[in-house]
């Protein structure tokens, strides 16, 4: 107790969230608040190195006491990662052996970010409107968050030594930005910052592909009409195709907001140009199924509904690993049978707000429920207001647009696309609460289903639904995923 911990060491603090009961670590008088310096004398980057360092067998940890400290007493500077002693601090260790410590840390990567060293075209953080919270203008691309919970990487920022963990440690599978397997038209399109790559090889796509050849990689492309649709399309397909280790391509529209200006021109995507993209998919889906038994190519939701399409058949999205890119959402959300319609309700009004993207499925959709007698059902499309009348989609739909949309008083219940909401909480992208726009609207507001029969439960049952499983939605920002 009572050690100095030395100003130039490199470390990288990890703040303590929880203590287990009966752990070790509460055992050795660890608590929230305190910082985990090093395991077995080596600074820990984040969770990952973490666990492994745990994994050898025998672990020592070394912890700062700072939980009785206002804040942290060790800080760590973006891209220097120096530990700052802002005061002396207690020290002490404990050991572990083949036994999980018993922590869970504030953040799971102890180092910062990775940031991202391009500038795209359609990048939807530089098309952001100004008053959000601060975690949802972060450019991430960072190689670990993409292991550990999905988001999409381009791989751009990546050093050899990057590189080399992956492989050494087999963090599979990675989700990768392609966008084109042409690195001119990808370099064109992404514009990446010479002094923010660290490795020149690594902008090289293919390249990339091929040396991570043990890593599974699902992969997405974000199509930008007459830059990488067309023969560029087929061609990126056909690369794509030939690499085992790929094992999938999701294929989503850009989306745009109406804040772009000093921003490249980019068009959107008429309804020919999405016919286009889905019959050049639609060639590779065939061919794929017969030479690997998988269709290997998922163009999102969007591009049926742009192009006036019905969307595939359940089989055809093979489970339906992509939703949170927007593939399959609606398939899955009509898929399951409707519950069983009472004949009569008490007298009610109910608004099911969405996008203008998705009104006219979800008008089909609940057709049936018309015919209950005492049920005022009314779909209401809802123009975006913070991003845009281009922007079409429900899950980037704001306090603000709802505001804007409905009358107070003018229906007993409003319910919103869980999509609008942050996960795990009633708050939406601008921070608006469910209550809180309950209150402004003199009416109930709350979430509407996931699925068809969710939605109907909840609007014959007035239970709560059990809340967002897509983050924002596609085309959403996301605070774990930025869109890449």
């Amino acid at each position: 107790m009572g050690v100095s911990v030395e100003a130039n060491a490199v470390v990288y603090p990890a703040r303590i969230k929880e203590v287990m009961a009966g752990s070790p670590a509460q055992k050795a008088g660890v608590r929230p608040g305190d910082q985990l310096l090093r395991v077995n004398g080596q600074a820990v980057t984040d969770i990952l190195a973490y666990r492994h360092l745990l994994e050898q067998g025998r672990a020592i940890l070394e912890v700062a006491r700072t939980s009785h400290a206002p804040q942290p007493l060790f800080a760590t500077p973006q891209d220097h990662h120096v530990l700052k002693p802002l005061q002396e601090a207690e020290t002490f260790t404990f050991e572990v052996e083949w036994e999980d410590p018993g922590l869970e840390f504030e953040e799971v990567l102890f180092d910062g970010i990775k940031k991202c060293a391009n500038k795209c075209d359609f990048c939807y953080i530089h098309q952001m409107p100004r008053g959000f919270r601060k975690s949802l203008y972060i450019m991430d691309d960072d190689y670990r968050l993409s292991f550990l919970y999905g988001s999409f990487v381009t791989l751009t920022n990546l050093t050899e030594n990057d590189i080399q963990r992956i492989l050494d440690e087999n963090l599979s599978p990675l989700y990768v930005s392609v966008h084109t397997a042409d690195n001119e038209v990808r370099r064109s399109m992404m514009k990446w910052w010479k002094l923010k790559v660290k490795d020149e090889a690594a902008t090289d796509i293919r390249s990339m592909i091929e040396r991570l050849e043990s890593i599974d990689l699902y992969t997405q492309i974000v199509m930008l009409p007459g830059r990488n649709d067309g023969e560029v399309f087929d061609a990126t397909l056909e690369y794509l195709a030939s690499r085992p280790n790929v094992i999938s391509v999701a294929c989503v529209p850009v989306g745009l907001t109406d804040h772009r200006t000093n921003l490249a021109k980019v068009d959107t995507f008429t309804p020919e140009q999405a016919r286009d993209v889905l019959r050049r998919a639609e060639k590779w889906r065939r061919r794929m199924l017969a030479e690997r038994g998988t269709r290997f190519i998922f163009p999102s939701d969007e591009f049926y509904l742009l192009a006036g399409e019905p969307m595939p058949a359940e089989e055809e999205y093979e489970g339906f690993p992509m939703l949170e890119n927007g593939v399959g959402m609606i398939r899955d959300f009509l898929n399951e049978a409707l519950p069983e319609l009472p004949q009569r309700i008490a007298p009610r009004k109910i608004i099911l707000a969405t996008g203008t993207l998705f009104a006219e499925t979800l008008e089909r959709a609940v057709e049936p429920l018309r015919a209950i007698e005492g049920l005022d059902l009314e779909v209401r499309a809802i123009t975006n207001r913070t991003f845009g009348v281009a922007t079409t989609v429900a899950g980037l739909l704001t306090g603000r647009c709802f505001r804007h949309a409905i009358e107070p008083g003018e229906a007993d219940v409003l319910l919103v696309p869980p999509t609008t909401l942050r996960y795990g909480t009633e708050l939406m992208l601008d921070d608006v609460s469910l209550s809180e726009l309950s209150r402004e609207l003199r009416m109930e507001v709350r979430s509407g289903g996931s699925t068809l029969a969710e939605l109907t439960r909840v609007i014959l049952e007035g239970v709560t639904a059990s809340g967002p499983q897509f983050g924002y939605s596609a085309h959403a920002v996301k605070e774990t995923r930025g869109q890449a």
